[in-house]
């Protein structure tokens, strides 16, 4: 008896919605839920696919929770209409809409499980489906389950389930659609599946084995990918920074690109170009952007284009900026030789507003310890400054006009010395 292959515990104390459909297998598994005790709810998708049948499948799911003092919830869908406006298969547009549907119902009455009737048979049918479909291991493992969704009869045949059904009298509906050939599962089943059992009868058996090996091999994969992404992924303030020379020792390479880089939106393909492509070229998608820098890979969030300005009121609390600096007046004290992080500044050349913000196209100013001026593009680029290095450079401005280059240099105009009057001296902090 498959009953003593069931492991319902996960479902004790939980609150459960079942997808009924009205068929053998849902009918088995809403009796065992009855029996075993679990708190569950039955939710029954109406498709209106096959008129006044679809109907009495209703009445009958209907007709038995009410028996049975099961809470019942049934909704209506005008199916072709909404695979019409998808432009999808009628199998793919049921599926959309009763898992949108059930997942509503769980937010709205707080089900902590939703639990289906798919089975042993099930599970072959969809993995010679994607078989078909060149699916990757993810797709051979079948019709997937988690914490949220799960399928006590996956391990399940058919043909026990329905001698179980014939031994306890339950009754249930015949979906006629099941017998034609209309879409690709029922021929998949009939055409394929059938004379594979007649050829072999320890098929389905067998299948099971290997969805175990699969599953064995999905963990060992999963894991030697988490351990890789530790290797290689040097996270750091939303930052991380992936070294181009670990990345190349990767085997094979497509594959451990697609695994470490699609959650974040990136295809594998495009990867592989980015990582032989020069310095300085970005792919980006709405939530990330992937940089080539000389040799590293750099991933970050997206970053809004807007560039703010933030204006500074020394006579006012500034405490709350993006960066830590300290702003010391009527310094009295001259040092021969001031710290990167110290701007030593003739107030009186500074006018209001005061500003930080971050760099412009065309910005210049006239860096201490040179002649002239320099574009601060040219500046970045003799400092080797990487495009995220530019990014978090913050500019302090004097009504537009670079003042410092925040921990870098600063603009000779406006620098003090042993006889300016107004000092004023910054310092960054670590």
């Amino acid at each position: 008896m498959f009953l003593k292959h069931l492991n319902l515990n996960h479902l004790k104390n939980k609150s459960v919605l079942l997808a009924h459909s009205s068929g053998v297998d849902s009918c088995v598994l809403a009796h065992v839920f009855l029996n075993k005790k679990i708190n569950f709810s039955v939710a029954h998708c109406n498709f209106q696919l096959r008129g006044e049948e679809s109907y009495n499948d209703l009445l009958f799911v209907k007709d038995w929770c009410k028996k049975n003092k099961i809470p019942f919830f049934y909704k209506t869908f005008d199916t072709k209409k909404f695979r019409e406006y998808k432009k999808i298969g009628i199998q793919e547009a049921a599926r959309d809409l009763r898992y949108q549907w059930f997942a509503s119902l769980m937010d709205k009455y707080n089900f902590q499980v939703l639990t289906t009737a798919h089975h042993l048979n099930d599970q072959f049918e969809t993995f010679m489906i994607n078989i078909t479909r060149g699916s990757g291991i993810q797709g051979l493992l079948g019709i997937p389950s988690n914490k949220k969704c799960i399928r006590p009869l996956n391990d399940v045949s058919k043909k026990d389930i329905l001698k179980f059904a014939k031994e306890n009298k339950i009754q249930w509906r015949e979906d006629s659609s099941n017998n034609t050939h209309d879409y690709l599962r029922n021929k998949i089943r009939h055409q394929l599946i059938s004379p594979i059992e007649e050829i072999r009868p320890k098929a389905l058996e067998n299948f099971k084995n290997t969805l175990g090996n699969l599953r064995d091999a999905k963990d060992f994969i999963e894991y030697s990918l988490i351990q890789l992404k530790k290797k290689l992924f040097i996270e750091k303030d939303q930052i991380i920074k992936i070294p181009l020379d670990k990345i190349n020792e990767i085997e094979p390479l497509n594959f451990c690109l697609h695994h470490l880089f699609s959650p974040f939106g990136f295809d594998s393909k495009e990867v592989n170009k980015l990582i032989k492509s020069n310095s300085g070229k970005i792919l980006l998608n709405e939530n990330f952007r992937l940089i080539r820098e000389r040799d590293h890979l750099i991933l970050t969030p997206s970053v809004s284009s807007i560039n703010d300005e933030i204006l500074i009121d020394l006579e006012k609390n500034i405490s709350k900026l993006p960066i830590p600096i300290k702003f010391e007046l009527n310094v009295k004290f001259i040092k021969d030789k001031w710290d990167m992080n110290e701007a030593f500044l003739n107030r009186e050349a500074l006018k209001k507003p005061l500003s930080l913000r971050k760099f412009k196209k065309g910005d210049y100013f006239y860096p201490t310890g040179m002649s002239g001026k320099k574009l601060l593009s040219k500046f970045f680029k003799d400092e080797k400054y990487s495009l995220l290095d530019k990014e978090q450079q913050w500019l302090l401005c004097s009504q537009g006009e670079i003042v410092w280059v925040i921990g870098r240099r600063c603009d000779r105009r406006f620098i003090a010395n042993s006889k300016t009057n107004n000092k004023l001296l910054i310092r960054l902090s670590e």
